[in-house]
């Protein structure tokens, strides 16, 4: 094989590597978004630093999954990780990402508001909660019952209670609707 032979087999070989690189970074990159969507920080993260390491830094798609990484960052309380990271997008060659990195940069130093205590819900942690299920029992909701639903008992109205004084509302109403059609008949000859 000549040598022009052996290098055209070699670029072959790492058009193929790569493609297979971007897929398995694209997908990885997914499944990070998806961790980080359903609120699993770490999972995103490893998912994020994964596919970062396999694209370009400074393509469209390594800036984008930078990008989430920072939010991710952010997200699991590793603020210092997530700035260094940022100041590093802000001079990325991407427009698009440095755009977002100043503004993600600019939200980041921003001051932390105090808020009273009794405006903040508390959220429990539901990580473990996989752990639990089969230590916690779950009432079983079966929809074919054998029993026939009873109809809820209706409550009864006692007439005699019921305020049936002529109040003269109802006249008056009906008396301004009169007026009201009369004027509309009388203007529209």
């Amino acid at each position: 094989m000549t040598a022009i032979g052996k290098m055209k087999a070699v670029l072959i070989f790492l058009q193929n590597v790569s493609s297979e690189s971007l897929e398995i970074a694209k997908a990885t990159y997914q499944s990070g978004k998806v961790a980080f969507e359903k609120g699993q920080y770490r999972e995103a993260i490893e998912q994020l630093e994964k596919a970062n390491t396999l694209l370009a830094p400074y393509s469209r798609l390594g800036g984008e999954v930078q990008i989430w990484l920072v939010t991710a960052y952010e997200a699991a309380g590793r603020t210092e990780d997530a700035l260094t990271l940022c100041e590093q997008l802000k001079r990325h060659p991407h427009s698009e990402t440095s755009k977002q990195a100043k503004e993600l940069h600019y939200i980041l130093k921003a001051p932390r508001l105090q808020r009273p205590k009794e405006w903040m819900t508390e959220i429990p942690d539901l990580g473990a909660i996989a752990d639990n299920e089969t230590k916690i029992p779950l009432p079983v909701n079966n929809t074919k019952s054998s029993k026939k639903q009873v109809p809820p008992e209706r409550e009864f109205v006692d007439l005699t209670q019921v305020n049936t004084r002529d109040n003269r509302f109802i006249w008056m109403a009906l008396i301004v609707i009169g007026l009201i059609l009369s004027g509309l008949f009388w203007l529209s000859f």
